[in-house]
This record gives structure tokens, sequence and C-alpha cells, in this order.
């Protein structure tokens, strides 16, 4: 898969590139000695890359997990942040995350154009569970959790996690996870609609996720890009009205103009499997 690409990714020491699938991108937070934490430079690196994605025409869905068994992902590295505020000398940039967010991720909103599924193979734990709250589908492992502890040390989720988990839950719930360090179980987060499914086994979670992706691939990738932005519009600004103004504003042109619709169309009409090309709009 990598040789079809059409541009190379930056660099990402933190990270693991693989391609399980046409079109599909897997992410692996690579750090299972620190539980999969990442230190301020990684959030740039993963910026870049979730730039890159967005604009590589072979790539259509990213799947973002942690390395190991035990961790997605376990927030900030707490011990750098410790060192950096000891030090003046520490370059600004090394004390804040990139506009989009944790991991390049959790307020990824109008940067991004393509979807990004999290396969959460053990616990997410404060900007690990920002990263969740914005992706666009989960799967967690059985043995997942999610929290947002970031109280219990003097901190408070400042990546996008709050006003989200109060969106899609309520502000009792939240409040409680956020204002008491409760932690989530894979069944408590699939109840409470944080997430889609539970895998089947630990072991099979990116598996499941791949197949999830697989049929977001599958797709007339224009369809998706607009569908996908659609769906967001209303999240943020809840209102149907301007949401679907807005998308229209955007991208109608680009869709009913574009050469998926063509293909489409014609693929129905003639019984047969389309053969997409990659997204312009």
């Amino acid at each position: 898969m990598a040789s079809s690409l059409a541009s190379q990714p930056p660099p990402h020491p933190t990270f693991l590139l693989t391609y399980p699938s046409p079109g599909i991108l897997l992410l692996t937070i690579n750090r299972p000695s620190a539980m999969n934490s990442l230190p301020s430079a990684s959030h740039w690196e993963a910026d870049s890359l979730l730039t890159w994605y967005d604009n590589e025409p072979s790539l259509r869905v990213l799947i973002i997990t942690g390395a190991g068994k035990k961790a997605f992902c376990a927030g900030q590295d707490l011990i750098e942040q410790g060192k950096f505020r000891a030090d003046a000398n520490t370059p600004a940039a090394l004390r804040r995350h990139p506009p989009s967010g944790f991991a390049g991720i959790s307020r990824r909103m109008g940067m991004g154009r393509k979807p990004v599924i999290a396969a959460v193979n053990g616990f997410a734990l404060g900007g690990g569970f920002e990263i969740c709250l914005n992706c666009d589908m989960i799967v967690a492992s059985p043995t997942a959790s999610f929290g947002l502890p970031e109280a219990t040390v003097g901190l408070y989720a400042a990546a996008g996690g709050l006003p989200r988990l109060v969106h899609n839950t309520s502000l009792q719930i939240a409040s409680e996870i956020a204002m008491t360090g409760r932690r989530l179980t894979a069944q408590e987060a699939l109840d409470f609609h944080l997430i889609n499914k539970i895998s089947k086994a630990q072991e099979t979670v990116v598996e499941e996720a791949v197949e999830l992706a697989m049929k977001v691939a599958s797709l007339s990738p224009d369809a998706i890009v607009v569908t996908r932005a659609g769906l967001r519009e209303a999240w943020e600004q809840g209102s149907v009205e301007r949401g679907v103004q807005r998308v229209g504003e955007r991208y109608d042109r680009g869709l009913f103009e574009g050469e998926n619709i063509r293909i489409g169309l014609e693929a129905f009409a003639s019984k047969k499997k389309p053969l997409w090309v990659p997204s312009k709009i």
C-alpha cells in the first residue's frame, strides 16, 4: 500500500504507520513503556501527519490505536511537563498544543476533512480520552477504560474534552467524570453512547476497526467528506438549518460537478461496483 502513496509522510518518530487495507492508514502511538503518553513535540508531529493524511489522495480513513495491550494513550507526558515548568528556557511551542489539539486530533475541526476512527486497546485517560471524544467512530476493547483525571494532579482537560463530553452525555454525567476522577469501563462508555462498539476480544480491536473503516472506504470519497462535514456542523453549531446551509455553500458545487457522482450514478444504473477516484473537494 505504501508504494501507491502520491506523497510521503512527514517524520513520525513517536508513531508507527501501516496500511492494513487499501485507502486505510493505521497510526499507532508507539510509547508502550510510557503507557503511550505523549511528549509535547509529538502533538506537532501528529498534526503534520494528520495534515498529510487529509491531503494524500490515496488515503480515505485513518485509524489511531496504541502499541501494546495496556494503554491506548495515558495522556500528556507529565514527567516532561514537570521538567518544562522547572526550566524557564523551554521553547513556548513545547508548552502548548498545536491548534488541532492533543495528538493533532482533539480539536481538529475545520482543519480535518477525512474520518478518524479510534481503536481503543486499553485505557484512554486525559488527552487519550480527548482524542476519542473528537474521533468520528470508536471501537473499544473489552479491557478499555476512559477518564479525565486531570483534576487529580491540579490540571484540567484543556484539549476540548470537557465541552464534547457534556455534548455527548449530559452536564451531570460529564461533571461526575471530570470532577471525581471516575473511570468508565467499555460497557459504561457504550451505555453513554461514547463509543460505537466493544470488540469481541482485546486482540481483535484493531481488526474490527479496520472492518469498520473498510465500509467507509468503499463509499464515494467525495460523499464521505461532505457527509462528515454535515454531521460535524450539526454537532458543533447545534442548528439544523445553519448546518445544512454551511455545508451546501461549501461543498455542493464540488460534489455535484465532481467525477465521483457520475461514477456512482453510472455504476448504479449498470448494476456494477463503482470505481471511485480520489476526492478533489
